[in-house]
């Protein structure tokens, strides 16, 4: 039996700070990594642009290499198969937004090929992705 004067007590409450600490921590990196998850499955060399505003996140995301090949959320996909991949998005998010990161050495018609096929998919929000740079001053 422990003694039991009048300032001692047994401390049989579970300590959750440390749970709590370790979970904030993780909290931090997933949301760091995440935006480097997300990225398409291929490097793509974005246009630069001074004007250009994020685009945010989507739940529709192609990307289409200097190459012309394609990757929707990350994952290579051919061209026929984009209106399959696409359904089941759109009846989840009849309003999503589909953002195209098309390398700048791809042709424009290959751009415009896949909007349209997004199109054709029943997408009516599109966004271009582009690199930021800064404004240049006016002379």
């Amino acid at each position: 039996m422990q003694p039991t004067d009048g300032n001692r007590r047994i401390i049989s409450d579970i300590n959750v700070t440390p749970m709590v600490d370790i979970m904030l921590v993780l909290l931090i990196i997933f949301m760091v990594t995440a935006t480097y998850i997300t990225r398409g499955a291929f490097d793509v060399n974005l246009p630069t642009a001074a004007n250009g505003g994020d685009v945010g996140e989507s739940p529709i995301q192609i990307s289409i290499s200097s190459t012309g090949s394609l990757s929707l959320n990350g994952s290579d996909i051919d061209a026929q198969k984009i209106t399959d991949a696409v359904a089941p998005i759109l009846r989840e998010h009849p309003d999503a937004q589909a953002v195209v990161d098309g390398d700048r050495g791809v042709e424009y018609g290959r751009v415009m090929e896949v909007i349209d096929i997004l199109k054709t998919a029943g997408v009516r929000n599109f966004a271009a992705a582009v690199e930021r740079v800064p404004a240049q001053a006016a002379p």
